[in-house]
């Protein structure tokens, strides 16, 4: 039977031999959002002066420009991401080792609100 026990190894997509585009973060919904721009570059120079040589000149610079753009915009914010993930896995494990001893930042506050009161 298909599909039992059958582990077929996923094939992935190398975009110029080289970009996997299946396993590089961001790197999938950049090409497709440089297609996309692409498509609208090209299609909307030509629409306006009729020129297809020079509309498929202007598409693949839609392409690059689009795919690189949200090729930026999408490793930025991941890294963004990736530093608020260790300073949130930091914190608990500072929470978790610190908790009750003379370290416990909130023992302090608790301490300081009494002691001010």
């Amino acid at each position: 039977m298909a599909g039992e026990g059958d582990s077929e190894p996923e094939k992935s997509f190398k975009l110029l031999g080289f970009l996997d585009v299946k396993n590089v973060p961001c790197a999938r919904e950049s090409v497709l959002y440089g297609s996309v721009g692409s498509l609208v570059v090209g299609l909307g120079h030509f629409l306006a002066t009729s020129r297809v040589r020079r509309s498929c000149d202007f598409a693949v610079g839609g392409f690059i420009c689009t795919m690189l753009g949200y090729w930026f915009y999408c490793r930025y914010n991941l890294a963004q991401q990736r530093i608020r993930q260790r300073m949130l896995k930091e914190g608990m494990r500072n929470k978790m080792l610190f908790e009750g001893s003379s370290f416990d930042p909130e023992k302090k506050q608790i301490g300081n609100e009494r002691s001010n009161s």
